[in-house]
């Protein structure tokens, strides 16, 4: 076996780093209609995406295909192919990336900046979801005609937020797994262009972090070597669902694996997740189908995780695993290594690259712009008026009321409103993190007096702080008003990537200004903002709170969103995706606890197993109206278990069979206008223990509900739905009594209670770990 150059190997991918870091990477295509290029197979489009891609990376020598497995891919000039970098980001938006380059100003100086996914997910409207990433996939491809990003994206994280201190669950759709999964089926829908579309992905995404992980720098414990161990049942069951959907059911083009370990073994060298799981029982094919590090997280498997005696055996390990591309660098520098002490011999690199080039095939790279729909796209596509309406119908669907006494929407009275807190004139922090220049960011403050408020602005206190020196300035400025509103809460100073919270209380002295504030007896509103749910008890009991709405990171319009909501131009109708705990919780169960089922040492986690309380529960969220539930049909009263279904394990999916749809009349019965969002639950006695508390089986949205009039909702269950998992990971449907549940709130909630009758039938088999 020949030595490599391996020093010249790293000269060239540091040249093309230092010039990303400096420059930006500029993106052409290849030109099949020249020399090298022309007569080689990869530009013939009668063949399929892996024969194409094949056809030149036969022609790769063993230093250009080591050179290719990094991120930032410096190409191969000889054979005509260009640079390419395949980190780019777009979580709600089009994001500033090592692969996307904003310009400073003029054509391509900002994308549309939707809310958070956090917000999106509270909207529980499927439609929106794919709509929003319709529009981002659009500004995508946009952007990347001219040069200024890739076609292949690092989003979504479907990481279920299963506990509130992590940092980066505000780019979560939120807590529940089955949510989750329906929310990544729509959005990877609107990324790609459609499920596994032919003949081709308008763009790539990429599901992440795979797997288990939800934890930053928590306790001394670190994301880059936490080994988070996992029961198979609470894999199958929590961790994974979100993954299933987005790989099995939506195609998915590209999957990341995540940073820390999984019962021993790193994500991005587990064969386990990333061959047994995530290929052989999934299905995640070659064709333009690659899984990617996260950055840096190859090298980690020797540096942080010490899971193997040297670089060389850490990066063979996660070639051969399955990773496909390094973000960073450990590729690229000892993989050479790797391959002249016969760790990896040249098929493993070939196999890498074909589903890296085969992508780039689906995506169009090698083909003429004049067949392909996406290539016609222009800076005219990017924050659209209908993109900037949908932005700010994102934000409206996704904002909660959480507390009203009736003072909201305010009376006419109020005109002169007095906006106090460390959100109340916030620009940039109402994107949270991910974010790409926004073309517009609007304030809360800034957002009254859109809607024709007389509105000010006091500071009044930080995020974090405790100095009380601004407090009499916004108690002055208070006094001075019809109306308050305190906007605070968290926000990137508390919570963030590589930074998880210690505790969930409201930091610093801000409650103490909210009290000082409700002592003046004028109508208050604390708007509370940030992705991570803080303990509102004091809020919630305080009655001279009048009402308290959660904003999360509501984007570029969510100022005026915040704004029609309090004055009434619309109804709010969002319900919060994730549990709001009470402080405590944070001394009950460290985060390193991955039990989502209670013990003694854990009170449980999520709506679905938390034992204690609730400040504001899972699903929660009022409105300006009120609704009354019937069942348009009456439901069944049992079902039999269809006998056989075990048979078909492996033959079909038989976790997407209808168990029954259940049909609700929603009637408003108030004087508003309103959305609803019908969610429907499932508990019962069926299954091991413990059982859960409950969970959700169906949700729609119903939009503009009129006054007095009704609307039927069509709730789907699917057996996967019904089912549980066995200690193996297994999914069972159960025999029992069951009990289902529309809506959250007592006074509105619809109930029906049924059988299942039968033998337990086994509807999939989960992969075991045989290492």
């Amino acid at each position: 076996m020949a030595k490599l150059q391996v020093g010249t190997i790293a000269s060239v991918v540091v040249f093309f780093l230092l010039r990303s870091a400096t420059a930006g990477i500029t993106y052409t295509f290849p030109d099949c209609t020249v020399a090298p290029l022309k007569g080689n197979a990869v530009c013939d489009t009668t063949k399929d995406p892996v024969t194409r891609a094949k056809a030149i990376i036969s022609q790769f020598t063993v230093d250009e295909l080591i050179a290719n497995t990094v991120n930032l891919a410096p190409g191969v000039p000889r054979l005509g192919l260009p640079q390419y970098n395949w980190w780019s980001e777009a979580l709600h938006g089009v994001a500033g990336s090592p692969g996307v380059t904003f310009a400073p100003s003029g054509n391509f100086s900002f994308a549309t900046s939707f809310p958070q996914p956090i917000i999106l997910g509270s909207a529980f409207d499927d439609e929106l979801i794919k709509d929003v990433a319709t529009v981002i996939s659009t500004e995508a491809r946009a952007f990347n005609n001219f040069g200024r990003a890739g076609i292949d994206y690092f989003t979504p994280n479907i990481n279920p937020f299963k506990d509130p201190r992590w940092g980066r669950g505000q780019e979560t759709p939120g807590e529940d797994p089955f949510h989750i999964s329906q929310y990544v089926f729509n959005l990877i829908q609107g990324l790609q262009g459609g499920i596994d579309p032919k003949p081709y992905f308008k763009i790539a995404a990429d599901c992440k972090h795979f797997a288990a992980y939800d934890l930053e720098n928590w306790g001394g414990n670190n994301r880059m070597s936490f080994n988070a161990v996992v029961t198979p049942q609470d894999l199958s069951e929590y961790y994974l669902p979100s993954f299933q959907s987005c790989v099995r059911d939506a195609k998915v083009a590209s999957v990341m694996c995540s940073y820390n370990s999984v019962n021993g073994v790193p994500s991005c060298a587990n064969s386990y997740l990333l061959q047994s799981i995530l290929r052989d029982y999934w299905g995640f094919n070659d064709e333009g189908r690659w899984v990617t590090s996260d950055c840096d997280a190859v090298d980690n498997i020797f540096s942080t995780h010490k899971f193997t005696a040297d670089y060389p055996h850490a990066v063979a390990d996660a070639l051969k695993a399955g990773t496909d591309v390094d973000c960073g660098t450990a590729y690229s520098d000892h993989l050479g290594d790797a391959f002249n002490q016969s760790l990896i011999a040249r098929p493993d690199l070939e196999k890498a690259l074909v589903r890296l080039y085969s992508s780039l095939v689906r995506l169009g790279f090698f083909d003429p712009a004049s067949i392909q729909p996406f290539r016609q796209l222009t800076f005219a596509d990017v924050n659209t008026p209908d993109a900037q309406a949908l932005a700010h119908k994102a934000a409206v669907e996704g904002i909660v009321l959480l507390k009203n006494d009736g003072t909201l929407p305010f009376k006419s009275s109020i005109k002169n409103i007095a906006f106090i807190g460390p959100w109340a004139n916030a620009t940039g922090q109402m994107q949270g993190n991910y974010q790409g220049t926004a073309p517009f960011l609007i304030s809360p403050v800034q957002g009254a007096i859109n809607v024709g408020f007389k509105a000010t602005f006091t500071a009044g206190t930080t995020i974090s702080g405790n100095s009380t020196s601004g407090f009499a300035a916004a108690l002055a400025a208070a006094k001075a008003a019809d109306a308050i509103v305190f906007a605070g809460g968290i926000d990137e100073s508390i919570e963030r990537e590589g930074m998880d919270r210690n505790d969930i209380s409201w930091p610093g002295n801000q409650l103490d200004l909210v009290s000082q504030l409700s002592g003046l007896g004028k109508p208050l509103v604390v708007m509370q903002f940030g992705g991570g749910q803080v303990d509102g008890t004091a809020l919630k009991n305080n009655a001279k709170v009048n009402a308290i709405i959660w904003g999360g990171y509501p984007g570029q319009s969510g100022g005026l969103a915040l704004a029609e909501i309090i004055s009434g131009k619309v109804s709010p109708s969002g319900r919060l995706s994730t549990t709001q705990y009470p402080a405590d919780f944070v001394n009950q169960v460290p985060m390193t606890d991955m039990n989502i089922r209670p013990s003694s040492a854990n009170p449980g986690r999520t709506y679905k197993w938390f034992k204690g309380t609730p400040v504001f529960e899972f699903g929660h969220g009022l409105h300006f109206t009120s609704f009354s539930l019937g069942w348009q049909r009456q439901p069944a009263a049992s079902y039999n278990i269809p006998p056989g279904l075990t048979a078909s394990i492996g033959k079909e999916n038989i976790d997407l069979n209808v168990f029954d749809t259940f049909s609700v009349n929603v009637k408003n019965t108030g004087k508003v206008d309103s959305d609803y969002v019908a969610l429907l639950f499932l508990s019962g006695t069926g299954g091991p223990a413990p059982l859960p508390n409950k969970q959700l089986v169906s949700y729609t949205r119903l939009h503009d509900v009129k006054a007095g009039e009704q609307a039927t909702a069509e709730l789907k269950v699917t057996l996967g739905s019904v089912a549980r998992a066995d200690e193996q990971g297994n999914l069972w449907v159960y025999p029992g009594t069951y009990t289902l549940t529309v809506d959250t709130g007592v006074e509105r909630s619809l109930t029906h209670q049924f059988t299942i009758k039968g033998k337990a039938v086994q509807i999939s088999r989960f992969p075991q770990n045989k290492a």
